[in-house]
């Protein structure tokens, strides 16, 4: 089938005079989930960030390190698996013409990418559209969020927009991230997996005048709420004729999604300015409302996980695969009508699927779980307050101590980043140190970062704040990240532990707080391994565990609960 596509593909090449196509992971709206996955229809890869080179002899799949193993499994007979770093002014492959969609690649991109050694040719029609018909598109209209939701109305937010732009000397920003939007407007929708994010752009001037770049459909709900009036919606078709009719002037476009495309749109009319999209930063910085709801979203999720995990860890048979577990655990989560959906696709992986860091089971391919095998579940849901990330990795057995302090060199990582003082370490690459640290004593490293930032009732990866090697935004009051350090060992077993944290200040200080309740794995922890004071956090993480997540546990969950502490 995949090698059908792509013979498909290549046919097309003579009409362009192109030697090679690039294909993102991304669609138009640089979403990290997208209902147009053209990635996976022409090469089978299911990870959430990746490129295809397909060339007249060759086809490339560029992944970074959490997908290694995974891409080598589901494109590996069709396409080379190339580290991602080596994408950047790729040598790889030199002096061929490379077709694009000039709609799903930014500037910077291709030149990063490929102009140094390669030519790049604007292909305005999508070639992989042209033999697919997996792409639907969904009606459903946007709809806002109240007040008591997102802590802060969209006049405010407008505000401080207006005056970024009059501080910075600009006269528009032209919004292309959907989630910044969606931010901006506190409007929510269903165009997307996983994600309530509303597929749209959006032009706001320093004067608080703003437009949403939407098909009238999806405005319906907003217009009728007076959120927005009928002048303000912009069918994309007109794009090109409004901003004609717009005054002139400066005009600050995000570096990381705003398309060729739109660029060339924008360039006939505004002296363009390529930064990072302040919305970003403004967007990490939840307000007190935020927390709470977050909070909140944590204790229900909580109670579906520690309620998971009891069943499987007591089950007296384990008679069931990978499949069946993430699906019970899904289940449990729909027994509270705030759930959504999950805000990503589950990972249970046992054995030597664990060490697959984006592994995910299907009904054909799962396996059955066995008492002698680590499992590995990373996991996550959409409340309508919040949204949520954790990964628990359990065992079923006793196992050798060379795994148990694996494990807990990964436990003892995870608290350091918990314990970060954070007033004197303020940056994702300082603390991404201290998470690895205990593992590379014993010659082990991990090949993701430690924690990527976390999106309030949007997307579960969202910057600019993470923890990894390059990071060097600085934590403040308000983010929030996942804390998820790990160890893969090819073909034998995988280990995380994750949990999201919140910044919180107390007294003019500010340190990390917990926001995920459920407990740890404890018959894996080599206790002798372990401090005093990490030994006094686990502790007191867990009395917090069983006081939030006990009062919605029968009896025998609360006794096992209780063990833990």
């Amino acid at each position: 089938m995949i090698k059908k596509r792509i013979n498909k593909l290549k046919e097309q090449f003579k009409n362009y005079n192109i030697d090679g196509y690039v294909i993102p992971k991304n669609d138009e709206f640089f979403s990290e989930y997208s209902n147009k996955d053209r990635l996976k229809f022409i090469s089978n890869f299911t990870g959430s960030a990746g490129y295809a080179v397909i060339l007249k002899n060759k086809n490339y799949l560029f992944v970074d390190g959490r997908y290694t193993i995974q891409a080598k499994i589901e494109s590996g007979k069709e396409f080379k698996i190339i580290d991602y770093s080596r994408i950047i002014n790729t040598n790889i492959f030199k002096n061929l013409n490379l077709g694009i969609d000039p709609t799903l690649f930014t500037s910077s991109q291709i030149k990063k990418f490929f102009l140094k050694n390669n030519k790049v040719t604007i292909i305005e029609k999508n070639l992989v559209d042209y033999i697919s018909k997996f792409i639907t598109k969904t009606k459903n209209p946007f709809y806002s969020l109240n007040k008591k939701i997102t802590g802060e109305s969209h006049f405010h937010k407008i505000s401080k927009i207006s005056s970024y732009l009059k501080r910075k000397g600009f006269d528009y920003l032209f919004v292309t991230a959907p989630e910044n939007v969606a931010w901006l407007l506190n409007i929510r929708g269903n165009d997307n997996p996983n994600s309530p994010i509303p597929n749209c752009n959006l032009i706001i001037n320093k004067d608080k005048q703003f437009y949403l770049i939407v098909k009238n459909e999806k405005s319906k709900k907003l217009i009728s709420e007076k959120k927005l009036k009928k002048n303000q919606i912009i069918d994309p078709r007109n794009l090109p004729d409004f901003l004609r009719n717009l005054k002139s002037g400066n005009i600050m476009v995000d570096k990381k999604t705003c398309s060729l495309f739109l660029e060339k749109l924008l360039k006939k009319k505004f002296r363009l300015k390529r930064k990072d999209d302040p919305i970003y930063l403004f967007k990490s910085l939840k307000n007190k409302i935020e927390i709470k709801n977050m909070i909140n979203a944590h204790i229900i999720d909580g109670v579906a996980l520690t309620k998971f995990i009891y069943w499987i860890k007591n089950k007296k048979k384990l008679d069931i695969t990978e499949f069946d577990a993430q699906n019970k655990l899904e289940k449990l989560r729909k027994r509270n009508s705030k759930y959504l959906y999950s805000s990503f696709n589950t990972i249970a992986g046992t054995g030597k699927n664990g060490a697959i860091v984006h592994y995910r089971a299907t009904k054909d391919n799962a396996k059955f779980l066995k008492k002698n095998e680590i499992f590995l579940c990373d996991s996550g849901g959409q409340y309508k307050f919040g949204t949520t990330d954790v990964t628990r990795t359990i065992c079923f057995s006793k196992h050798s101590k060379r795994i148990k302090n694996i494990y807990t060199n990964v436990l003892k990582g995870h608290i350091a980043v918990a314990e970060t003082n954070l007033n004197k370490r303020n940056t994702g690459k300082i603390i991404d140190i201290d998470a690895r640290k205990f593992l590379k004593k014993i010659g082990l490293d991990y090949s993701h970062g430690t924690g990527h930032g976390v999106g309030f009732f949007l997307n579960v990866h969202e910057g600019p704040q993470s923890i990894s090697k390059f990071n060097t935004v600085k934590i403040q009051k308000g983010m929030i990240l996942s804390n998820e350090p790990g160890y893969y060992e090819k073909d034998k077993f995988g280990i995380r532990i994750e949990n999201l944290l919140y910044v919180k200040k107390i007294a003019g200080k500010i340190s990390f707080e917990n926001l995920t309740l459920a407990p740890i794995e404890k018959d894996l922890i080599n206790f002798e391994l372990l401090t005093n004071k990490e030994k006094n956090y686990l502790f007191n993480y867990h009395l917090k565990v069983y006081s939030k997540i006990s009062p919605f546990l029968n009896k025998k969950e609360k006794k096992w609960l209780a063990t833990f502490i």
